[in-house]
């Protein structure tokens, strides 16, 4: 009986031999074809001998925030964790989608939307500004930063000239209050509703945090204790440095409906 040959060695003879074709199982490709595509290449074990192939961009967590801007543990959860994972982490890492509405309450009255917010009029207020700012600056990282500056300071409603001079003076105020007392800024309020009213499961408390699609209690809670540990758990690329380690103050409790 002839002696056992190593794996590791035919694969070497079959690369350095293309006409032998030693396959691994899953690979049906010849060997002259295992560095044609990072995907021929992993299915044929080769990765590490391909050195023209590079690995595929994963995709980036996605994570919605839906929340009420004047709602204590909302505001915690964005400026303790979100922001400052945001700042830690580059954007095809992580992706963030924001929803300023919780357990509002919208109705029409001829034609026009009203919304009744759970912490009273200034909180529809605020969730109107953060709101029309998104829907002005179109890029997240121009608004986020300014969003941050509202929801940390002493005041949402009064703070955003002083908070786009700092954050994003580039940006129009009066454009972002025209919005704000206009139809375009209740429209997009109405959508803000549709969005949250669409949630499966429905939201029972804000902050509301789906993660690439998903709520559990599980992730709400992994994410409220350390969202940056989270991500970097779920992040199926390269991880970054800073997933070196997290952690952080527990946020407050969430405003229930």
């Amino acid at each position: 009986m002839a002696p056992a040959v190593p794996l590791a060695l035919l694969a070497l003879v079959a690369l350095l031999a293309p006409g032998l074709g030693v396959a691994f199982p899953g690979c049906d490709y010849p060997v002259h074809l295992w560095c044609s595509s990072w995907e021929i290449a992993v299915a044929c074990q080769a990765e590490s001998r391909c050195a023209n192939l590079s690995r595929p961009a994963a995709a980036p967590v996605e994570l919605s925030l839906f929340y009420e801007s004047l709602c204590p543990a909302c505001r915690g959860f964005l400026v303790q964790e979100l922001f400052t994972t945001w700042l830690l982490l580059p954007d095809e890492v992580l992706s963030i989608t924001l929803v300023p509405y919780g357990n509002a309450e919208e109705r029409n009255v001829s034609g026009k939307w009203h919304f009744q917010c759970q912490h009273g009029p200034e909180e529809c207020l605020g969730n109107m500004i953060e709101t029309c700012l998104m829907h002005e600056a179109k890029n997240f990282s121009t608004y986020f930063p300014v969003i941050f500056c509202l929801e940390s300071g002493s005041s949402v409603t009064k703070n955003l000239e002083a908070c786009l001079q700092v954050y994003a003076p580039q940006l129009d105020g009066g454009r972002i209050a025209a919005c704000v007392q206009g139809d375009a800024g209740a429209a997009l309020m109405h959508r803000n509703a549709q969005l949250t009213e669409a949630l499966d499961p429905p939201h029972q408390y804000v902050p509301w945090i789906v993660i690439n699609g998903k709520h559990t209690d599980e992730l709400q809670a992994q994410a409220e204790a350390s969202l940056l540990g989270l991500i970097c758990r779920l992040y199926q690329g390269e991880k970054p440095s800073a997933c070196g380690g997290s952690g952080a103050p527990k946020a407050p409790a969430g405003c229930r409906r």
